[in-house]
């Protein structure tokens, strides 16, 4: 059975991009990530208010978070320390987490069921930040990647568009038509888990520092 955890985001060209621009030094030494994802329930009978079916915005848009800050670091959190705003019906619905990756890069992040929508993630290194906006959700139409170098100023990266779920199906059905492995295998999702496990553990430990 080929299994391939569905981070769409991962395959839209913008992200590749950036995902390039870091590993060939544009910002310098990746120092601090930061990453957001909120929006809004209005229905309280929501599947994502169910703790019983993994409810709860770490899991449901944190998750993003988590994986966009291990695929910029390139590489696994050592420690976490999670805080959790619980909902009535037992999820967080608010949460705020630390990765930290060594004594140099740390990633933080929050998100929310209950603000207004936000999606954004800045890579800030020792030479230039880059900052994506709609960064999981950016559409079919053209979009940019800011870089901004202090008094230098800001560069918009404009970069084409793509569905970006379209993408991520055609490339999970060549594997499975070709029998080649995914570009993220199950590993990869198991090690987004074992992070998001841990910073529910801080969050429950009053956010005490825990090892991943």
């Amino acid at each position: 059975v080929m299994l391939m955890e569905a981070f769409m985001y991962r395959f839209h060209p913008r992200t590749e991009r950036v995902a390039q621009m870091v590993r060939s030094g544009v910002p310098g030494e990746l120092r601090l990530i930061h990453s957001a994802f909120t929006f809004r329930l209005t229905r309280p009978d929501n599947i994502r208010l169910r703790p019983e079916l993994g409810g709860g915005a770490l899991m449901d848009v944190g998750c993003y978070c988590v994986n966009v800050s291990r695929t910029m670091a390139g590489a696994e959190p050592v420690a976490v320390q999670g805080f959790a705003s619980w909902g009535a019906s037992g999820v967080d619905e608010q949460f705020v987490g630390s990765l930290i990756f060594s004594d140099a890069l740390c990633a933080q992040f929050d998100c929310a069921l209950t603000m207004e929508r936000r999606e954004v993630y800045t890579l800030a290194g020792t030479e230039a930040a880059l900052t994506v906006p709609q960064a999981f959700l950016p559409g079919a139409e053209s979009v940019v990647a800011e870089e901004s170098r202090g008094r230098s100023g800001t560069r918009h990266h404009l970069i084409e568009g793509a569905d970006e779920y379209q993408l991520m199906v055609e490339h999970f059905a060549d594997c499975v038509l070709q029998g080649r492995p995914p570009r993220y295998g199950a590993s990869e999702a198991a090690a987004n888990m074992r992070v998001i496990e841990a910073l529910y553990r801080s969050a429950r430990n009053g956010s005490q520092l825990v090892s991943v």
